[in-house]
């Protein structure tokens, strides 16, 4: 089983930053608007400068945002104590790809296409997920874009990435009108059937903790939890 720190590699590869580099013990995003995953520093060694970083961020007219990883108690106390705010608490799942190719897929249930289609971008916005993030989907190197279809009409999307063996989930959005009916379940199926032609072992998703239906979800789909992140925001 791929272990945390490698999944922390496997975000990074499938959905990636304009540029990321590590200067003065950080390692740096520039996320292009792209959100807080492609934008956030990370410490990469022990006692590094905060202030640096925060200059690093705002070079880049980026607000100050960090993730905290596992083992970085010391930096989330001192951030802390500098006022920046928890954000978006994340559960890490990972589940190897035959717990989601153990039911054959319905015929025209899930599609897998790239580049993505416009109805897809359009529901891709209505869940919040717009043109920069789309640009953070265009930059991941093996990829793949999903539509379902469901009561004949299109039902949600998703979109998947390759790295390291590892297929990573990401901007799962149901259509209001099709959710509680299954559909998030085929995208992650249909997922893990691209990741088994694309030679992948294992099928990994992130979820804020704030998100009961999607939790409920990846967990009844056998994913196990394998770590959490957050984020410190500054309050400026």
């Amino acid at each position: 089983m791929t272990d945390l720190a490698q999944l922390y590699q496997v975000i990074d590869h499938t959905w990636p930053a304009a540029k990321i580099w590590t200067e003065t013990g950080w390692t740096l995003r520039d996320g292009q608007g792209g959100g807080k995953r492609v934008s956030a520093a990370t410490m990469a060694e022990p006692n590094a400068d905060i202030g640096q970083a925060e200059a690093a961020m705002h070079a880049m007219n980026q607000r100050p945002i960090f993730m905290i990883r596992d083992g970085d108690d010391t930096l989330d106390t001192e951030l802390a104590a500098r006022g920046y705010d928890i954000v978006d608490p994340v559960n890490v799942y990972i589940a190897p790809v035959g717990k989601l190719t153990d039911v054959p897929m319905p015929r025209v249930t899930a599609f897998q296409i790239w580049e993505p289609l416009a109805i897809m971008t359009e529901i891709w916005a209505k869940g919040g997920v717009g043109p920069e993030r789309i640009n953070v989907m265009h930059r991941a190197a093996t990829k793949t874009a999903i539509l379902t279809r469901w009561n004949e009409m299109p039902g949600g999307v998703a979109f998947a990435a390759l790295h390291d063996g590892v297929c990573m989930v990401h901007a799962v959005e149901v259509l209001e009108h099709q959710r509680g009916q299954g559909v998030a379940k085929w995208l992650m199926r249909s997922a893990g059937f691209w990741a088994q032609a694309q030679g992948a072992t294992q099928v990994a998703v992130l979820c804020t903790k704030a998100n009961a239906a999607a939790n409920r979800l990846y967990q009844g789909l056998g994913f196990d939890l394998v770590g959490h992140y957050h984020y410190r925001q500054s309050p400026d």
